[in-house]
C-alpha cells in the first residue's frame, strides 16, 4: 500500500493573502511531496509497507535504527493534518463545546492565544505548535522536528507548522505574524471542534 499525497482541501491560492499559492506550491507540492516519496521508498519491502501512517508513527517511534521511517511518515501525517487545521476565511473565536473546553482548561480563550503564540514563536529551529487532548485536558504544547503528539499519549487537534518553509515566502523572518495571521485568520475551528467531539 503505496502512501500517497492527499489534496489540499481548498484550491491553491484559497488561502491568499495570507498564504500565497507560491508558498502552497513548495510547502504542499514539493516538501509534502517529497515526504511521501522518501516515506514509500524506506518502507518498500518491509513489514512496514502495508502500515498505515498511524501504525508505521507508532511502530517506529523512539527507535534510532529507524528514525528516517519516523521522521518521513510522522512528517506526512503532520502536514496532511495542517492542511485541515486552515481554511479560506478562518480564525477567530471558536464556539460551543470547544470554547466551553478551552475556557475550563487553559483559562480562556485570550490565555489559549497566548500560550499558542508563545509555544510557535519558542520553537527553536524547525518544528509545530498544538493544541492536544492529554489525559482529559485541552493542552497547548511544541515539538522539534518531525515529533508528533500521539507517541506522547496525546490527541493532536490542532497543529501549526513552525518550519521555516511554511511561511518564509509570504513572512520571511517574521515568525510572529506568521502565527498571529495564522490564528486570526486562517484556523478551522470546525475541524478543531470535530477532532474534539470525536474523542
Amino acid at each position: 500500500m503505496a502512501h500517497t499525497l492527499p489534496p489540499l482541501p481548498y484550491d491553491i491560492d484559497a488561502l491568499e493573502p495570507h498564504i500565497s499559492r507560491s508558498t502552497l506550491e513548495f510547502h504542499h507540492g514539493k516538501h509534502h511531496q517529497t515526504y511521501v516519496n522518501n516515506l514509500n521508498a524506506l518502507v518498500k519491502d518491509t513489514d512496514l509497507a502495508d502500515q498505515s501512517l498511524e501504525q508505521t508513527i507508532k511502530a517506529v517511534a523512539g527507535d534510532d535504527a529507524k528514525l528516517g521511517v519516523f521522521n518521513n511518515a510522522a512528517q506526512v501525517w503532520n502536514h496532511s493534518f495542517y492542511w485541515q487545521c486552515m481554511k479560506p476565511a478562518g480564525g477567530g473565536e471558536p464556539s460551543g463545546a470547544l470554547a466551553d473546553r478551552i475556557t475550563a482548561d487553559l483559562g480562556g480563550f485570550t490565555a489559549f492565544v497566548d500560550a499558542f503564540k508563545k509555544a510557535g514563536a519558542t520553537q527553536f529551529g524547525s518544528g509545530w505548535a498544538w493544541l492536544v487532548l492529554d489525559n482529559g485536558s485541552l493542552k497547548v504544547s511544541k515539538t522539534l522536528n518531525a515529533d508528533n503528539p500521539m507517541v506522547h499519549g496525546q490527541l493532536p487537534l490542532l497543529t501549526m507548522d513552525v518550519w521555516e518553509h511554511a511561511y518564509y515566502l509570504d513572512y520571511q523572518n517574521r515568525r510572529p505574524d506568521y502565527i498571529t495571521t495564522f490564528l486570526d485568520k486562517l484556523v478551522n475551528w470546525d475541524f478543531v471542534a470535530a477532532n474534539l467531539a470525536a474523542a
